[in-house]
């Protein structure tokens, strides 16, 4: 991955977190943190 190609990411994550926090007021972001949450303990059960 090329330093332009991760700023090019990096600044499309931000502009869609901005997005879902003023278009949505964070609901998206929430459910998404809330089930890779799950995805984590998910994971740990089977270490």
């Amino acid at each position: 991955m090329t330093n332009r190609l991760a700023i090019i990411l990096g600044i499309m994550i931000v502009t869609a977190l901005l997005a879902d926090g003023f278009l949505n007021d964070g609901a998206a972001t929430l459910f998404l943190m809330k089930r890779f949450l799950d995805l984590i303990e998910w994971v740990a059960f089977w270490r």
